[in-house]
């Protein structure tokens, strides 16, 4: 509730700045603006992003270290005793004072210790929260006086909002760059440890996948196999069927939407199409497990073929229904882009209007249109919930789309599903797979620049 009390009054007060900026511009020069050197609005945006900016920097900073102070000051006034304790018990005495604090599940009855130290977490979280609104709102006032104070008709509002601008785009940027760093490295860690338990050779060259580890000697069923040749199989199996829908779809439709369809036709479909982006991929989850395997499944006994009920076929062709929005919206994108001159040229030397479409249009567009097909794929390779739900769960190394088989996705999940201890091979390995799987969009993406940047001069 405070937190949205807290944004509700930043967003108030902005807004106000905004509306006391503009009109003191105004008001300085009793409505002559030209007389202004920038435009009122302008003036208007100086005063809210002075008001603004400072507040939203203190608050990011503020809730990014107020978790980790608050634990340092918790576990400061627990017993010597339980601040002696081995680092994994201790992370589990942390995770039961969170979860107690936060009213969740424990992993067993607190202690009065631990209640006492719950009770401390919440008081020291309520006075931070009450620290942090009074510091925010101070700035906010601060800053909207500033603002207003430096407000002139002379005051070059146009070139500080821009410069603002960039420094806040640039700041953006820069935290998006340390995010995907910071994703990227603590994968890699894992995926480092989990090198050090299995060999990476296995792992890239092994032909079976079963990551069940023994608890005890002799156990049935554990052997630890961790190839992850079957499950790129499976993946790319998988990925295979749903490009053959999605490909050939989107890009006819593509194409008919750029180059046949009236306006009026155009204005209605497209958008209808687009909505298949926008439909949840837990829908589409339901779709392929309810509806689409069993189809297949009775029509294929019909016709005297065994399909599994996890089939590669059925999730394929689900994931190249939610995929063709990618296809289609990208390639009328990239098909709208083409200069007129070029089918004008065409038109003028004789050409029909589908000897265009072949001859000059999808040429000139070839590198925009190979890009989103690789991102399609990229798509496909990364997609969970679809195959979580309607693929198998069987590492089968086979090439038939109609035997079930399991993704890199599916596995991911399946092993960090629960309460995980983070030091067997098993779960580690979920970590290595996401490794993988980051490096293979990765070369896609790069294979898609390359592409985009070799054809692209040719027609520059």
């Amino acid at each position: 509730m405070l937190n949205f009390t807290f944004i509700t009054v930043i967003l108030i007060l902005t807004f106000l700045g905004f509306q006391l900026g503009r009109s003191r511009s105004v008001r300085l020069v009793e409505g002559r603006i030209r007389e202004l050197h920038s435009r009122p609005g302008h003036y208007g945006l100086y005063v809210a992003l002075c008001c603004g900016i400072p507040a939203l920097l203190i608050a990011g900073l503020w809730l990014a270290f107020e978790q980790t102070l608050i634990m340092k000051l918790v576990l400061s006034h627990l017993s010597l005793e339980t601040r002696a304790l081995p680092a994994e018990q201790l992370a589990l005495v942390i995770n039961d004072i969170q979860n107690l604090a936060s009213g969740s599940i424990v992993s067993k009855e607190p202690g009065r210790e631990i209640a006492q130290a719950a009770a401390h977490f919440n008081r020291l979280k309520s006075i931070s929260n009450l620290s942090l609104f009074v510091v925010a709102l101070s700035l906010l006032i601060t800053g909207l006086g500033f603002g207003l104070k430096f407000i002139t008709p002379t005051l070059r509002a146009r070139n500080k909002v821009e410069s603002m601008t960039k420094v806040l785009m640039v700041l953006c940027s820069t935290i998006a760059i340390f995010t995907t760093i910071g994703i990227v490295l603590s994968v890699l860690f894992e995926a480092i440890r989990f090198f050090k338990l299995v060999p990476i050779s296995d792992f890239l060259f092994g032909l079976k996948w079963s990551p069940q580890m023994a608890i005890r000697p002799g156990q049935v069923g554990a052997t630890g196999s961790f190839g992850v040749i079957p499950l790129l199989v499976g993946t790319m199996l998988i990925s295979f069927v749903a490009m053959l829908v999605a490909v050939p779809v989107g890009l006819m439709s593509a194409i008919y939407m750029a180059e046949y369809a009236a306006p009026r036709f155009r204005a209605v479909v497209k958008p209808m199409l687009e909505i298949l982006a926008g439909i949840p991929t837990v829908v589409y989850g339901f779709f392929a497990a309810l509806v689409v395997a069993p189809f297949i499944k009775e029509k294929g006994a019909l016709l005297g073929l065994t399909i599994d009920s996890g089939s590669a076929l059925s999730v394929g062709l689900v994931m190249g229904i939610m995929i063709i929005p990618f296809v289609s919206s990208l390639t009328d994108d990239v098909l709208n882009a083409v200069p007129q001159s070029l089918r004008d040229g065409s038109y003028g030397l004789g050409a029909t209007q589908s000897e265009t479409i072949v001859r000059v249009l999808l040429q000139a567009a070839l590198p925009g249109i190979v890009a989103s097909i690789l991102l399609a794929v990229s798509r496909a390779i990364g997609e969970t919930m679809i195959v979580v739900m309607a693929a198998g769960m069987t590492a089968n190394m086979t090439a038939n789309p109609l035997e079930s088989v399991t993704t890199v996705t599916v596995q991911i999940v399946t092993l960090l599903v629960g309460d995980q201890e983070f030091d067997s091979p098993k779960t580690l390995a979920a970590f290595a797979l996401g490794l993988v799987l980051f490096v293979l969009t990765l070369c896609l993406n790069i294979i898609a620049l390359y592409v985009v940047r070799k054809y692209k001069q040719q027609y520059d």
